[in-house]
């Protein structure tokens, strides 16, 4: 029962390069349907846990299954017809046109080849589709991988750096798709360094380092595990900042205090205390802006206090 509910599951892998070991027993498992955000600083590992889970490499020990097979087997071939991957550089033959390069992808999937139509309107390619792939930009090219990923619906799909050359409007569209895909029941694997922007599109956030699995949970779990502060920023009555820092007290945290506003850092078991005596001073509270840590903190956080 367990295998028909994880996407993916990891239990010790280890993986090394001659004596150097690039992925250091890790633990982790992606439920069916979620969307786990994998982030870590260059040669933390990333890559070669997304190359373990394509097949293109052998674990050195643990285990591994992916959609409930060992992806290195030739049984497993099945299973990679449901996996689709977008790498973070995107190659195609440039004297084929974006349609051609589709149809291919499709023919060696083995996806019906009129798929590729309304892969293309769905990416936003339609106009560009009998354009040679050497015309393209980079995000062009980039959607144009993302189209490729999508073939057949896949029930796993890992995206390395899927964001890289698209403009915000794209980035929106991309999230939608990811969106829809996921309300299908489809898995996510997302690499990238665009920590802030993927915090709240994500189901949870897994942080390696040196090869090591430091920590995975959704951004709330993390910024409780992390104890990181939250901060405030109280907006006042003209000449009343004074009064709001007097009656909050020395211990509360108060980092600044200008014309109109106080700002202020606290625990989160402190906050509603907090925010029950600002409520005290009544109408001469005009506003208050909570802003809970940032993934970037928190990444922060975790790659300075762990192991190296």
């Amino acid at each position: 029962m367990k295998n028909k509910q994880a996407a993916i599951e990891l239990e010790g892998v280890v993986k090394r390069y001659g004596d150097k070991v690039v992925v250091n027993d890790v633990d982790l498992t992606i439920k069916q349907g979620e969307c786990l955000l994998l982030v870590g600083h260059n040669g933390a590992g990333k890559t070669t846990l997304m190359k373990l889970i394509l097949g293109l490499t052998r674990a050195n020990g643990g285990k591994l299954r992916v959609l409930g097979d060992d992806p290195t087997r030739v049984s497993s071939v099945v299973s990679r017809g449901q996996l689709g991957f977008l790498p973070e550089l995107v190659a195609f033959q440039q004297a084929m046109t974006g349609k051609e390069v589709l149809t291919f992808y499709a023919r060696l999937k083995g996806c019906p080849v009129k798929q590729c139509n309304d892969l293309l309107e769905r990416v936003g390619l339609q106009t560009a589709a009998n354009q040679r792939v050497q015309t393209y930009s980079k995000g062009m090219r980039q959607r144009l991988g993302l189209a490729q990923a999508l073939l057949g619906d896949p029930k796993l799909l890992l995206l390395d750096e899927p964001t890289t050359g698209l403009d915000p409007s794209l980035r929106q569209h991309f999230y939608n798709i990811i969106g829809d895909m996921q309300a299908k029941g489809t898995t996510s694997l997302i690499s990238s360094h665009a920590l802030n922007a993927f915090e709240t599109r994500v189901d949870r956030i897994a942080m390696m380092k040196s090869g090591h699995l430091l920590a995975c949970g959704s951004l709330t779990e993390l910024g409780e595990q992390t104890a990181l502060p939250i901060k405030m920023r109280i907006t006042v009555a003209e000449g009343q900042t004074s009064r709001l820092a007097e009656h909050l007290g020395d211990n509360s945290g108060i980092s600044q205090v200008n014309g109109h506003s106080v700002n202020l850092e606290c625990v989160n078991d402190d906050k509603m205390i907090i925010i029950r005596r600002i409520a005290e001073l009544g109408d001469t509270v005009k506003n208050i802006d909570i802003i809970p840590p940032r993934l970037d903190d928190i990444y922060s956080y975790y790659m300075q206090e762990h192991i190296t």
